[in-house]
């Protein structure tokens, strides 16, 4: 185990509770009570489990999420770092897609920047320098986050033990290397059916996304899972996260990189929530 494995029955306890959330579409109490709301440690083995079970039945990872890169969100969980989250290909999402909320339990929606790695991040000083040639290009993206925990009543370790509070993602156009696009200087607009819901910046994301990938790049090392080329990593929200709800179409525009949309219809149907996945979209 890494360092963020401690074992233990109330790890798996967490990890059932979630799995049992997810395929019931039925949010869960708080694992809180089960592993703490700040042990990182636990809530980090959780998510290892949990990885490890998707994994085994079929699932390939296609990169890493970026959370709590907001100082404000960090102040109110009571801590003072990000967290990350595990990518999936049948997490990814064509960019225009209309996304059944009924596959969800309570999803929300925030605009961020996307990093497509060049080349591996493993060996090295992992500096600014060699976090930023390592990027192959930057999309928009947005992603669906969705909490398996009643009412998003969370501490810290909730939703690091909840895969980050992740869903699904999207990623538009076009592909912009970073010698045509400097993501500190983005500034980001999500709209709503038109209507203006959030705004932001890249200051906004751990004061520069690529920071924030800089962070991941360690962490993921230190944990012995290093980042890869080819992986997708999204370096956390450029400004608040909205609801959404049968019916919204959602747009965002990240000056000098691009656009990327999503819409969202009723059905429940699970044929249906299968049918407008796109693994092409995560690759």
């Amino acid at each position: 185990m890494n360092e963020f494995s401690p074992g233990g029955d109330a790890v798996a306890q967490a990890a059932d509770r979630l799995l049992r959330a997810a395929a019931d579409r039925v949010p869960c109490p708080p694992v809180r009570d089960l592993i703490g709301g700040d042990d990182v440690k636990a809530a980090y083995a959780v998510q290892e489990l949990l990885t490890a079970r998707r994994l085994a039945a079929g699932g390939r990872v296609t990169g890493r999420k970026i959370g709590l890169t907001s100082p404000a969100v960090q102040r109110q969980l009571g801590v003072d770092q990000p967290d990350f989250g595990v990518l999936f290909a049948d997490m990814g999402v064509a960019d225009g897609a209309s996304v059944p909320v009924g596959a969800l339990l309570q999803p929300k929606v925030e605009a961020e920047i996307a990093f497509v790695l060049g080349a591996d991040l493993s060996e090295g000083p992992l500096d600014a320098a060699q976090i930023r040639a390592a990027v192959a290009h930057a999309l928009p993206a947005l992603e669906i986050v969705d909490s398996r925990i009643a009412g998003w009543d969370i501490t810290f370790g909730d939703t690091v033990a909840d895969n980050g509070s992740s869903a699904l993602y999207v990623l538009g156009t076009p592909a912009r290397p970073l010698t045509e696009f400097e993501p500190v200087e983005a500034a980001m607009t999500l709209t709503r059916g038109g209507e203006i819901v959030s705004t932001g910046n890249g200051a906004a994301c751990l004061g520069d996304p690529l920071a924030a990938l800089a962070w991941l790049a360690r962490t993921a090392r230190d944990v012995g899972d290093p980042l890869r080329a080819g992986q997708v990593v999204l370096s956390g929200a450029l400004g608040p996260m909205v609801p959404a709800a049968a019916g919204d179409v959602f747009a965002a525009e990240i000056t000098g990189l691009g656009s990327v949309s999503v819409r969202f219809h009723a059905s429940s149907d699970v044929r249906d929530f299968r049918d407008f996945r796109d693994e092409g979209a995560s690759a």
